[in-house]
């Protein structure tokens, strides 16, 4: 690995680079569940599995798969919330050498039977509430198993449903009497490499078709240690029998998957398992932790836990450690509101096709405040001009993040083409626009196909947002280009204002005109009460595209 300018910003206790160990994913678990068997594992609503409860589960369950007939190489959906039912199906799969499909338990059913075809997907492990869904697509996609499971079966007090409560039809299976029908806890006999695929995640395509990363045992492995070792000025400080993380961001993405889950395993650390985002319950949980090691979220999920009223008592000052954001930028203010709490934080960046992880602040050295870091270990960073996609850019200048390194994905499952558009020469094309400072930080211009162009000037709407969340009463914001039939595109915001607030479309722009270049400033203002948003909460500027879009069908 060459020296790069980045690498003098590393942490004190952070490797500039890394030896892999040549292991499939779950044995990151195993070491665990030797080293602390009677730790809890996970917490679910109070109630705890522990390292060796969670070890024997998960081996009973690939045991019972393999039973059923589910052998390496199957593709398994796991359509589940954060809750023990998903580590312990993500561990039973991985074991037997098959691939887990991570699938959003809020999916429409045109989503999830695009998912099950593409991957011939055979087996789905699903749960109670979702089951008018799942039903109709079981009989249509010829899905061979089904299993079944009610979320508050792992809660003590709430009992523990049977496939009859479920009305589960002939040859369906239940999650937790699959289980007890098999005590065999031996380690499935699978020859597993590094490059066997372990995870396929869907993400968004250029084309509207969803495209799934391939992930390998290798990826998973890489990037628990990058997610690990970035945290090692705050992390090794806490004893591991009090290492904590909140799991709030769902297991079903990539970020949850890695930086919670996976990183629990390596870090013999309590899982925390938040099924869903709800602020009272969520407060409430985090109010039963005298001090939570790790923190993942996003920056509207730390938004709406720093204003809320109740979050003064909490003392979350105290109670939080390191408190990590991605998805979408953290606005200045929100930084430093979290600095003035002295609470530990680091910003990062990373997408589904590199295995969620990319560049980020370091945890205890220079941060740049909208920046979104500098590059993980032996991940290998370029900007590239964004017309060629070969040549490097001059210093200073935006241009195409393209990485390299143990983090980058394998490929889209079944599908050649985009995989050729993605990856060239073993360069992964993120489709985003940044600049590079003299310090090897990175800066994110914008997404390269949000890119506006009003006439022949090329305009980044994050430089028009920027300026949006500059004014006292906007809550929320977003720009993006229309069609304009003189300036090829222009620009309209849309904003959510705050509780109370009102404000006209010429204050906006009147306010947009004091900030930015003439050809920058939005011509069209529309106020709404909330804006689209992924469930990981970043705001989807492509639905308000399509929205758009059809407008401009109907007018013609």
């Amino acid at each position: 690995m060459h020296i790069k300018p980045w690498h003098r910003h590393y942490d004190y206790n952070v490797p500039t680079t890394i030896r892999y160990p040549q292991i499939p994913a779950q044995a990151l678990f195993q070491l665990a569940a030797g080293t602390f068997p009677d730790k809890p594992a996970t917490n679910f609503y109070g109630t705890e599995l522990t390292f060796w409860q969670l070890r024997e589960q998960s081996l009973r369950m690939a045991n019972a798969l393999g039973r059923l007939g589910v052998k390496k190489g199957d593709r398994v959906g796991v359509h589940l919330p954060n809750c023990p039912q998903f580590v312990i199906s993500y561990l039973a799969v991985v074991s037997l050498g098959a691939i887990v499909v991570n699938l959003n338990p809020l999916a429409s059913a045109g989503e999830l039977r695009f998912i099950i075809e593409n991957t011939g997907m055979e087996t789905i492990i699903t749960f109670d509430m979702v089951l008018p869904n799942v039903r109709p697509l079981v009989k249509e996609t010829g899905i061979k198993r089904l299993i079944a499971t009610r979320v508050t079966d792992y809660i003590t007090g709430f009992g523990v449903s049977a496939a009859r409560d479920l009305d589960l039809e002939e040859g369906w299976h239940h999650f937790s009497e699959l289980l007890e029908s098999v005590t065999e806890t031996r380690l499935p006999r699978v020859q597993l490499g590094p490059d066997d695929p372990a995870l396929i995640q869907f993400t968004g395509g250029t084309t509207g078709v969803p495209k799934g990363a391939v992930l390998t045992h290798a990826n998973i492995v890489a990037a628990t240690l990058h997610a690990s070792v970035w945290g090692n000025p705050t992390i090794t400080i806490v004893p591991p029998e009090k290492r904590l993380v909140l799991s709030v961001i769902p297991y079903f993405h990539a970020y949850g998957n890695i930086v919670c889950m996976n990183w629990a395993f390596f870090n013999y650390a309590t899982q925390i398992l938040v099924p869903r985002f709800e602020i009272e319950e969520l407060l409430g949980i985090i109010g039963n932790f005298e001090k939570i090691s790790f923190f993942p979220a996003v920056p509207t999920l730390i938004t709406a836990i720093i204003n809320h009223p109740k979050a003064a008592g909490l003392n979350l000052d105290k109670r939080l450690g390191l408190l990590n954001s991605g998805a979408a930028p953290m606005p200045v203010d929100l930084i430093e509101r979290v600095q003035d709490m002295g609470i530990s934080f680091s910003e990062g960046y990373g997408l589904s096709e590199s295995t969620s992880l990319g560049a980020a602040n370091p945890v205890l050295g220079l941060k740049k405040t909208g920046s979104i870091g500098i590059p993980f270990p032996d991940n290998d960073v370029r900007l590239v001009d964004v017309e060629s996609g070969t040549e490097d850019v001059k210093p200073g200048e935006p241009g195409e993040i393209v990485m390299k390194g143990p983090l980058i994905m394998q490929g889209y499952w079944n599908n050649p083409e985009e995989t050729a558009g993605q990856i060239r020469n073993g360069w992964l094309h993120t489709g985003d626009i940044a600049r590079m400072d003299e310090d090897g930080y990175f800066f994110i211009v914008d997404r390269k196909k949000d890119m506006i162009i009003a006439g022949g000037f090329n305009i980044y709407p994050r430089d028009i947002d920027e300026v949006l969340y500059q004014h006292p009463k906007v809550s929320e914001a977003v720009s993006l280009g229309i069609p304009d039939e003189y300036r090829g595109e222009t620009v309209k915001a849309f904003v959510v204002l705050k509780p109370g607030e009102s404000a006209t479309e010429k204050e906006i722009i009147d306010f947009c005109r004091q900030r930015l270049t003439a050809y920058k400033v939005p011509r069209i203002v529309e106020f709404r009460d909330s804006l689209p948003k992924s469930v990981v909460g970043k705001i989807l500027r492509k639905i308000l595209r399509q929205e758009e879009m059809e407008k401009s069908k109907k007018v013609q």
